[in-house]
């Protein structure tokens, strides 16, 4: 049989191979390392085998796509090892924290009826004690030790629901069942079977870094971290963090609403609206607690600070924080952050010799604390305006002076970094973290990634509203992320609240947007395999119609992303 001709990206080299042989096989002849390749721009495992030409990369740890293959092989050795040291029980991968995963182990259900799922996830979950975690530890090291072979199988989806269903892993059966797919990719580690929504390394060897942890009642388990060198992140308990998603995590499940198919079901039967106005009712509250928060300490607090990563809804949740204070009595002021840059020729230069306009050092920090104590001291100022056209700052006349019930609120990506407004004393200041922190899951150990939600976010409001393809804002969001590991998240537990803009039903709501814009992305561009990655988490969405949208409040943080808002951003 004729050979078929494969080029490498990464060596720049054309490859003769025979056909069905499997990419493992030319990443060891190009000398490569890898843990998972894009062919013709579409992400496959290492046994994806090859039968005509192609176009090939490998991927590596540096890749985001990398990354994730790492973690969802990891997470099923995870699985693994507790089914063989736990067999009553039952794996629950729940969300993502700064150091890693959190994870609980509960009693494994015996019917996949919602009110004893409920019960069994918040009355049965195992308190592990540290030898707990020292044998999960010791097991998955012998798993990764033993090479075994991560092998791909393709099941009829009424054989794939069965199997779920015999491993008591009703979440995943039903949420298959429901879609009604023919068929179902299955990965197997020997007879354990599982599927984690994309590929596998393909040998367990290839984890190589992992650590488990005791974490409240359960654990986390930590992987090599997203900056480079890329080794396994410092221990932070990071307690207020955790305590919001634990919090949003109890709330879905009272309302029945823990994962990915109970929210299909409930859009499906017509409770969309129902959804909407409960999850609605809920950041109402948020946002009366927090301005409460603020009042009790109205006599010593003068400055808000708000801050949170990309398209968590800062602007929104500003705004409806200032609307609470103004109900108190007090008078909110914003004062942007914006326009407190150093002019352009002084801003620090990053590693590459551009200018780097997240760094702390390109803001004009002597300015606004000189002007931030002038205001506390009842003083009147001269407010800069910046011309990001000239690259400098301007002052047209915009003066302020503070009033008893003022108080300013300042919103940005340093607002809760202690060095950003160092001459201010803290017990005038009041820090606010906001972001969009799902619990939800796609099922019993498949979180939903709080920064794939944010993606959808930004890239529907940036298309909306700003003239920015799907394909511009993949492109840019490995940069925005990096930004946020550098500048946001070491912060998030210096805020005295947080506030968390997610809501159950912005999935099936999003998907009506994103999806049309995502399929625009053409397949030799650089973002076509994150767009299918997106596409296919979205295929599992079901999607709310249009008549649903106008249940959504004109002052609802999603307005701020699909439209039609009646705050004034």
């Amino acid at each position: 049989m004729e050979k078929i001709r494969v080029f490498c990206k990464n060596t720049q080299e054309f490859y003769e191979v025979e056909p069905g042989t499997p990419l493992v096989s030319v990443m060891e002849t190009a000398g490569k390392k890898a843990l998972a390749a894009y062919v013709d721009n579409q992400l496959k495992e290492l046994g994806y085998r090859l039968y005509m030409d192609h176009s090939i990369e490998f991927l590596d740890y540096s890749n985001p796509d990398g990354i994730r293959c790492y973690k969802r092989s990891l997470f099923f050795i995870l699985q693994k090892a507790i089914r063989e040291l736990y067999p009553k029980k039952q794996l629950i991968l729940d969300y993502t924290l700064p150091n890693g995963n959190y994870g609980e182990l509960v009693d494994a259900p015996v019917s996949d009826n919602p009110d004893d799922t409920f019960k069994i996830r918040t009355e049965t979950v195992q308190e592990l004690s540290e030898e707990d975690i020292a044998r999960i530890k010791q097991k998955m090291q012998e798993i990764v030790d033993a090479d075994i072979p991560i092998v791909k199988k393709k099941m009829v989806c009424s054989e794939a629901v069965a199997l779920f269903q015999a491993n008591r892993q009703f979440d995943k059966a039903n949420l298959f069942k429901n879609l009604g797919r023919f068929f179902v990719p299955v990965y197997f580690i020997g007879d354990c079977a599982d599927t984690f929504y994309g590929p596998m390394v393909y040998s367990t060897k290839d984890i190589r870094k992992f650590n488990i942890l005791k974490y409240n009642r359960g654990f986390c388990i930590q992987f090599p971290s997203y900056l480079p060198p890329n080794e396994l992140p410092a221990v932070k308990y990071q307690d207020k963090l955790f305590n919001v998603f634990k919090e949003n995590s109890n709330w879905c499940n009272i309302i029945g609403v823990k994962d990915i198919n109970s929210v299909n079901s409930a859009i499906t039967l017509g409770y969309g609206k129902k959804i909407i106005q409960v999850a609605e009712a809920l950041h109402e509250r948020k946002y009366a607690a927090i301005a409460d928060q603020i009042y009790k300490r109205k006599d010593e607090v003068k400055l808000v600070l708000l801050a949170g990563p990309s398209s968590s809804g800062k602007t929104t949740t500003s705004m409806r924080i200032a609307l609470q204070l103004k109900v108190l009595g007090l008078n909110p002021r914003v004062l942007a952050m914006d326009n407190y840059f150093v002019d352009r020729e002084q801003t620090p230069k990053d590693k590459n010799g551009n200018y780097d306009f997240e760094c702390l050092g390109a803001m004009d920090l002597e300015l606004l604390n000189t002007q931030l104590t002038q205001l506390f001291n009842g003083e009147e100022v001269e407010l800069p305006t910046f011309n990001f056209t000239e690259g400098k700052k301007e002052y047209k006349g915009n003066k302020m002076r503070m009033k008893p019930n003022d108080v300013l609120i300042m919103e940005g990506i340093h607002a809760l970094n202690p060095g950003l407004t160092a001459s201010i004393d803290n017990r005038k200041k009041f820090r606010i973290y906001a972001s969009a922190l799902t619990s939800l899951s796609i099922d019993e150990n498949n979180s939903i990634s709080t920064t794939d939600s944010r993606m959808l976010r930004r890239m529907v409001r940036d298309n909306n509203f700003r003239g920015t393809s799907a394909e511009q804002t993949i492109l840019r969001w490995n940069s925005v992320h990096s930004g946020e590991y550098r500048n946001i998240f070491p912060y998030q537990e210096n805020a005295d609240a947080m506030f968390n803009s997610s809501l159950i039903y912005e999935l099936p709501l999003l998907k009506h947007y994103a999806e049309p814009l995502l399929r625009r992305i053409q397949p030799t561009s650089p973002a076509y395999a994150e767009s299918l990655r997106l596409l296919k988490f979205l295929s599992y969405v079901v999607e709310m119609n249009p008549a649903e949208h106008t249940a959504v409040p004109p002052t609802s943080v999603m307005r701020e992303f699909i439209g039609g808002s009646t705050l004034d951003y």
